[in-house]
């Protein structure tokens, strides 16, 4: 308890020297009770020109070589690595970069198959309260321990082609910081995450480790 408590604590300091290096808060986004606990401050999904996400690291390392490819798809996810290798037939054809679960909502690990693909996903977790216009009064919110204001409503993180493997976990679309990040799903560029998404099929194996 102690250790979580120190943790806050520097938390809370970088914000107030953030915010006293630039002068005001004002200008920055709320990110609800939770987020200076660690519990909501992490990007799920991902909306091109969205400000949040202009520290998007470059990509250099993904690739792409599996379109027309035979064989049957396999998936293995490197939590160690962050990097997301697909296979058809046995054959390496593309590894993606990735940001799975952060140490609070580790990415689970185990043999695992695709459950459900989803194009247009949605979270029914995370993601903001709106106003009656859908102006954002709260950004990245986590439903489960962050009250909705009066008048406002839910809407969900963008989590793009959506390949669930377990529960709510699952690989999409999403920011990419450069380390484990997320609520743990398996975060990817959108370039490699639509090409997973269309090479994949219901079953598809995906071994996490």
């Amino acid at each position: 308890m102690h250790q979580t408590f120190r943790k806050t604590r520097w938390k809370l300091v970088a914000l107030a020297l953030l915010c006293g290096t630039l002068g005001s808060c004002t200008n920055l986004y709320y990110y609800g009770p939770s987020a200076a606990l660690g519990g909501t401050r992490y990007l799920e999904g991902y909306t091109p020109g969205d400000p949040r996400y202009s520290n998007q690291q470059v990509d250099t390392e993904s690739w792409w070589r599996g379109d027309g490819a035979a064989g049957e798809p396999a998936i293995t996810i490197s939590l160690s690595q962050q990097k997301a290798y697909f296979y058809k037939g046995g054959r390496l054809v593309g590894v993606s970069s990735i940001s799975s679960g952060d140490e609070q909502h580790p990415t689970p690990r185990g043999r695992y198959s695709i459950q459900q693909k989803d194009q247009w996903h949605q979270s029914s977790q995370y993601g903001d309260y709106v106003d009656a216009a859908g102006i954002a009064i709260q950004k990245n919110i986590d439903r489960s321990v962050d009250p909705m204001p009066r008048g406002a409503k839910f809407d969900g993180a963008n989590m793009f082609y959506f390949m669930r493997i377990t529960r709510g976990i699952g690989m999409h679309a999403g920011y990419l910081p450069g380390y484990a990040a997320s609520h743990g799903c398996i975060r990817m560029p959108q370039h490699m995450a639509e090409a997973f998404y269309r090479n994949v099929h219901t079953g598809t194996p995906v071994d996490v480790r």
